[in-house]
């Protein structure tokens, strides 16, 4: 693994992914998936009318260009999405919606890694300005963020970005949003994931990042080029400075 100095990451903010980086892949694919999967048809007819459930559905039947798509096909569409593990919006808002019922309802409880929690905790106290950026729905993190083994986590993390609020995680633009929107300059903001091609974009964006790569998850094998590697947080160190 390429070594990390730390005098190279004096940074104002940290922006987290979560599959593979601060949580186990298999957390979401074994568990949250055929949670909300059991669960669509459900959704789709109790809360269909809801405007947030609509604009997804209307999202679905765009995309697969069935504008009269029943709720069964959209049902039928989401699984095979499932399946294929596509990063799909619409899919992404609709499992958040659930995963977020679960959470409150205390059905699920969120996946951190053994090492994440106490160095969140550290580059908070430190002054380092935290924030989320995955493929599942702003809706989905903060559940996520909020009902984890060690409690609600929700007050370490300054916003969350998703792929509508910011869009695809492997184009550099996305990354120019969400530093637009945090105000911090690109080159004092760090990314942490476990994808070389987010990696890639966050660095075409002037973003500093980091691999994390951690064994057993679907990337580990990677190449990750040459982005400085860790295998867990603990191995980075950040040292917040003020942007003024």
């Amino acid at each position: 693994m390429t070594a990390l100095d730390p005098y190279d990451y004096a940074v104002d903010a940290v922006v987290l992914d979560i599959e593979g980086t601060t949580s186990a892949t298999g957390f979401v694919v074994d568990v949250l998936y055929p949670y909300a999967r059991e669960r669509f048809g459900e959704l789709l007819a109790s809360r269909g009318g809801e405007a947030e459930v609509a604009r997804a559905v209307a999202q679905v039947r765009e995309e697969i260009g069935e504008p009269d798509a029943d709720a069964a096909r959209v049902e039928e569409v989401l699984g095979a999405w499932v399946d294929a593990d596509r990063k799909a919006t619409p899919l992404k808002t609709l499992q958040g919606i659930l995963w977020a019922k679960g959470f409150a309802r205390g059905e699920l409880v969120s996946h951190f890694y053994p090492d994440v929690i106490e160095v969140l905790r550290r580059w908070h106290a430190d002054g380092v300005r935290l924030y989320v950026y995955s493929s599942g729905s702003v809706a989905a993190q903060r559940a996520w963020f909020a009902h984890s083994a060690e409690g609600d986590l929700l007050g370490l993390v300054g916003g969350l970005y998703d792929t509508e609020n910011a869009g695809p995680k492997q184009e550099a633009d996305s990354y120019r949003k969400i530093a637009s929107s945090v105000g911090v300059a690109p080159e004092r903001l760090l990314f942490l994931s476990d994808r070389p091609g987010e990696l890639d974009a966050a660095r075409a964006a002037g973003w500093r990042a980091v691999g994390v790569r951690r064994a057993g998850e679907p990337y580990f094998d990677a190449s990750f080029g040459d982005h400085p590697q860790v295998s867990d947080f603990s191995g980075i160190s950040l040292a917040a400075r003020s942007s003024s």
